[in-house]
C-alpha cells in the first residue's frame, strides 16, 4: 500500500485530496455554513416595545409571589436554590408518569453538582396530573428525591400545553432561582453532556447576557393549516418565516433572557410549539439566538464515547440506552484524543445522515 501511494501520479493525488475534502464538506459543511454564515446578526433596535419589555425585565421581582403560589405550583420546591449561587440550573421537562426515564436521568448525566467547581443542579418539571393516585405518586417521588417541580395548568391562560408549561417554568426561575447564571431547558429522552456545556458557557467571551443558545431553526414556514392545532392565520403572523428560535430539545437561556421572554410572554398568544413560542418571545424582547451546532437537535446521535465527550445533546434516548451510553461514557470518554474525537464525530455525523437517507 505504501510503494502504491509513492507511485500515484499528480493528478492522482489531486483525485485522492478533492475526494478527501468532498467527503468532510458533506459531513461538516452544514454545522460550518449553519454556525459560520447563516448566523443571525443582532439587529440595532428602535422599537420602543423591545425597550420597554427589556426595562420591565430589568425591574421584574417576583419575591413577593414566593408565599402565595400554592395553585400554581402544587410542588414548589421553594428551597431548591436556596443559598447557592448556581452556574447552571438546568430542568428537566417530564410528563408525571414517566417515572422510568426520570430514574434513568437521575442515574446518568443528571448526577452532577458541580463543573469545574462551578455548582449545578437539576430538577424535573411536570405538568399536571389526571387523578388524586397519580398526584399522591408524584408527591412522594419529589418527597424521595427532592429534585422536583410541578407546575398546574392554569384555567382561564390562552396558552395551553408545552407554552404554558414553558412560561410555568421560567417563571419559577425568576422567583426561587433567580442566582442561576445560566439555565438549561430540556427533555427527559435527551442525553445531555453538563460538563461540555458548562465548559463552553466558562469560556464565553462575552457578557453573560442576551444569551439564548441551541441549535437555531431558520426559515421555518408558519403552519397554515386551519385544521392544525398550532394554526397560524396570515391575521395574525403575516410573515412568509417564524422568527429563528432553539430546537426545543435543549437549549440555554442566560438569566436576563429568563426574564425577558417572560416579561414578553404576556403579549404572545400564538398558538405554537414551546419552542417557536420562545423564539418569538425572545425576538419581541430584541433578543437573537446563536447557532451551536454541537447541540444535535431534535436528531439522535449514534453513540461514540468520544463523539458524545465533544457533543452537547443528543435526543431520542430511551433509560435503557441512556444508561449503557453513560456506562461507557464514563469508562472511555476521558481518554479521547484529538483525532478520536475526530475520528468519533465523523462516525457520529455518517451514521445520523445514513440513518436520515435510510
Amino acid at each position: 500500500m505504501q510503494c502504491f501511494l509513492f507511485k500515484l501520479r499528480t493528478h492522482q493525488w489531486c483525485f485522492l485530496l478533492f475526494n478527501v475534502l468532498l467527503f468532510h464538506a458533506l459531513l461538516f459543511g452544514a454545522d460550518f455554513v449553519e454556525e459560520y454564515l447563516l448566523q443571525p446578526s443582532p439587529a440595532v433596535y428602535t422599537d420602543g416595545t423591545v425597550v420597554e419589555v427589556r426595562e420591565r425585565a430589568r425591574k421584574l421581582d417576583l419575591s413577593n409571589a414566593r408565599e402565595n403560589v400554592s395553585q400554581v405550583y402544587p410542588i414548589t420546591n421553594p428551597d431548591a436554590c436556596r443559598n447557592s449561587d448556581l452556574f447552571l440550573l438546568t430542568l428537566v421537562f417530564s410528563s408525571p408518569a414517566n417515572v422510568t426515564q426520570r430514574e434513568a436521568v437521575r442515574r446518568t448525566w443528571a448526577n452532577q453538582t458541580l463543573i469545574q467547581d462551578f455548582p449545578v443542579k437539576v430538577l424535573f418539571f411536570v405538568g399536571s396530573t389526571q387523578t388524586a393516585a397519580a398526584q399522591e405518586t408524584i408527591m412522594r417521588e419529589s418527597e424521595h428525591y427532592g429534585d422536583m417541580v410541578q407546575g398546574h395548568d392554569v384555567a382561564d391562560s390562552s396558552l395551553r400545553g408545552p407554552s404554558e408549561r414553558t412560561v410555568l417554568a421560567l417563571r419559577w426561575v425568576i422567583t426561587f432561582c433567580p442566582l442561576a447564571r445560566f439555565v438549561l431547558l430540556t427533555e427527559n429522552s435527551v442525553f445531555v453532556n453538563l460538563p461540555a456545556i458548562g465548559g463552553y458557557l466558562l469560556g464565553l467571551h462575552r457578557p453573560p447576557e442576551d444569551i439564548y443558545l441551541g441549535r437555531v431553526i431558520q426559515k421555518d414556514p408558519p403552519d397554515r393549516d386551519p385544521k392544525s392545532p398550532s394554526y397560524l392565520p396570515l391575521v395574525l403572523y403575516p410573515d412568509k418565516y417564524l422568527h429563528e428560535y432553539c430546537d426545543g430539545t435543549a437549549y440555554v437561556l442566560s438569566q436576563d433572557v429568563v426574564r425577558k421572554v417572560y416579561v414578553a410572554s404576556a403579549a404572545v398568544r400564538a398558538p405554537v410549539r414551546a419552542a417557536v413560542f420562545v423564539g418569538l418571545c425572545a425576538h419581541r424582547a430584541g433578543v437573537v439566538p446563536t447557532h451551536c451546532a454541537r447541540f444535535s437537535g431534535e436528531k439522535h446521535i449514534p453513540y461514540n464515547a468520544c463523539c458524545y465527550h465533544y457533543l452537547f445533546s443528543s435526543a431520542g434516548m430511551g433509560n435503557r440506552e441512556l444508561e449503557r451510553v453513560w456506562a461507557d461514557l464514563g469508562q472511555k470518554g476521558g481518554r479521547c484524543t484529538l483525532f478520536k474525537t475526530y475520528y468519533g464525530l465523523v462516525k457520529c455525523k455518517a451514521l445520523a445522515y445514513l440513518d436520515k437517507l435510510s
